[in-house]
């Protein structure tokens, strides 16, 4: 049982480590970001995050009220 405890540490430790080189070793190293509005390819393509979309769509002009959408 011990044994594989340590084990388990030491592949947690590694794993760890493999994950924070960049940051580690660089000088001012920091971790990407993973939001979709910091992604240039994202962009190119159109494509929006989220928070963006909802607030595009609630700027409209036009709108289907949410009465008459449950009725149908």
């Amino acid at each position: 049982m011990v044994e594989i405890l340590a084990i388990t540490i030491f592949i947690l430790a590694i794993a760890a480590i493999l994950l924070g080189v960049k940051v580690i070793f660089r000088k001012g190293g920091t971790f990407s970001s993973m939001h979709i509005h910091d992604s240039r390819a994202m962009r190119d393509r159109g494509i929006h995050c989220v928070m963006e979309q909802d607030r595009e769509q609630r700027s409209r002009k036009w709108r289907v009220s949410e009465k008459s959408a449950l009725t149908k």
